[in-house]
């Protein structure tokens, strides 16, 4: 079983969290586009109990979005980065896949909310590269 450790953007914040992950997912819904700013979100899917914060849990502030019936948010209140949070089940962690520090060995392994995408995100094909 390997172990990824990931962070915020200002280190306010530190996790880690057991793989195998159960999911690896883009979520195309608005309400992930609100949350991300982008085309959409990209989460590892875990048990609650794969997720351990190492510092700062106390600076990561949770939005649950009310009129949702399972649609919630986290953040590092000091930096805005995205954090992990459980599902309101308590049941799974999700974690925003690039607060990760490290590689992964593994890539999102499906869409969902497809039928909801952005009409201007274009799958990564055919998309020039600039480094």
């Amino acid at each position: 079983m390997a172990t990824f450790r990931g962070s915020c953007l200002c280190g306010e914040v530190a996790f880690e969290v057991d793989g195998p992950f159960d999911k690896f997912l883009n979520c195309h819904c608005s309400r992930c586009r609100k949350a991300s700013g982008t085309a959409h979100s990209c989460e590892v899917i875990v048990e609650a109990a794969a997720l351990r914060w190492l510092q700062g849990k106390a600076s990561v502030t949770r939005f649950d979005l009310p009129q949702a019936r399972s649609f919630a948010t986290a953040f590092c209140c000091r930096c805005g980065s995205p954090m992990p949070h459980l599902t309101r089940s308590g049941r799974e962690a999700i974690i925003p896949a690039g607060g990760f520090d490290q590689l992964l060995g593994a890539a999102p392994d499906r869409h969902v909310h497809w039928a909801s995408r952005a009409d201007w995100y274009v799958p990564g094909e055919g998309l020039l590269v600039e480094e």
